[in-house]
């Protein structure tokens, strides 16, 4: 009868042949002839072809944690800066929607109101459902509310997508962080 310490021994040693097998003698790593010698030159060339990371990037030395905001979405931004003019009655950012209150710039009884839908949260042409209604009212109670698609529609969506890139360049200007390690060594 086999004794549990040869069992175990039995054990490990399968295992090992296993896991020595399974090396087919190559070792992890990259080819030393193919890289620089100097750490500081391999580091560059790493980081040049997306092979690494810089810890301290990681690291938040500002306190607290660092939190996402709807205002880091350049086109929720774009979108609530386009129609600030307007009051508003419903802003929804994880349900991705802006609904004004009903707006009307003179006193002849007609005021409009827009729906703004996000269909993602990429800049493209087909991220927005933007709906556009007219009220004209003769007296308090007798009002006509009709759908808007004429020009307003595109100008609005134009506007909101231009200035939405404008803000995503402008983020990616601000977070961009170029390796500025010493390779002259």
């Amino acid at each position: 009868m086999i004794s549990l310490k040869n069992l175990k021994l039995l054990f490990l040693t399968a295992l090992s042949l296993v896991f020595l097998n399974a090396c087919n003698g190559k070792l992890p790593g990259g080819d030393a002839r193919k890289s620089p010698p100097d750490p500081a030159k391999r580091v560059a060339k790493n980081i040049e072809e997306g092979r690494g990371f810089r810890l301290m990037d990681k690291v938040d030395t500002g306190g607290s944690g660092k939190f996402e905001f709807a205002s880091s979405n350049p086109l929720w931004r774009a979108s609530l800066d386009t129609i600030d003019f307007m009051p508003l009655t419903s802003v929804n950012y994880s349900g991705g929607i802006i609904i004004t209150d009903w707006y009307s710039t003179d006193s002849n009884n007609e005021s409009i109101k827009i729906s703004i839908r996000f269909l993602t949260n990429e800049i493209r042409s087909d991220a927005l459902d933007i709906k556009v209604f007219n009220r004209n009212c003769k007296t308090p109670t007798n009002c006509i509310i009709s759908k808007n698609s004429k020009n307003l529609i595109p100008e609005l969506n134009a506007k909101i997508l231009k200035t939405a890139a404008i803000y995503e360049k402008q983020i990616k200007d601000k977070d961009f962080k170029a390796y500025k390690g010493n390779t002259s060594k």
